[in-house]
């Protein structure tokens, strides 16, 4: 059912579907800047089938939109105590079932100055894999971009970020972070 759903919303919106869809792994949902970004990221995951889970500010579970966001794979996140939901979730990819976390690394819908860590750091702990996805209105595209395996090299992971994400513009550019983490300037 969502797969008929995600397709046929994706056609009638005028969007092409690029790359595949990981078998597990970690997904960098980004440009994030508007609130649509969560419902485009299910429509990617959707698209072939798959069923994520999404990481989302906890403050957003209350009454019936909790409901919603827990059956559409909402995790809640306590932006305060991030460590112990990436604890549990590092404990769930390693049960064997197939896991795949979206992540708006960005962290927040206006411009930043850094990109939130956990999606690397909960890659490197797992060692699932980095799959880079996007919505791009300007081209009409939506997808995923490259899958890589997060290594100690924090500058040079993020450079091949940044060197994908550079052309993906998302619903509102202004708002959009540059992909960089605190974690880079401590190692330069």
């Amino acid at each position: 059912m969502r797969r008929r759903l995600a397709r046929f919303v994706i056609r009638r919106m005028g969007y092409t579907m690029v790359g595949e869809t990981p078998p597990a792994g970690i997904l960098v949902g980004a440009p994030h800047t508007s609130n649509w970004d969560f419902v485009t990221m299910l429509l990617v995951m959707w698209h072939d089938g798959a069923h994520p889970r999404v990481l989302v500010k906890r403050e957003l579970f209350k009454g019936p939109l909790g409901w919603l966001l827990r059956r559409l794979g909402g995790v809640p996140l306590d932006r305060h105590d991030a460590g112990s939901v990436v604890a549990d979730l590092v404990e769930e990819a390693a049960s064997g079932e197939p896991f795949r976390l979206v992540i708006a690394a960005e962290g927040t819908r206006s411009a930043g100055e850094y990109w939130k860590s956990g999606f690397h750091r909960i890659a490197r702990r797992t060692g699932l894999p980095i799959t880079l996805a996007f919505f791009d209105p300007p081209t009409r595209t939506m997808g995923y971009g490259p899958t890589f395996q997060a290594s100690d090299d924090v500058k040079a992971d993020m450079d091949l970020v940044r060197a994908f994400y550079a052309d993906k513009r998302g619903i509102k550019p202004a708002n959009a972070t540059t992909p960089r983490l605190r974690e880079e300037s401590r190692t330069t």
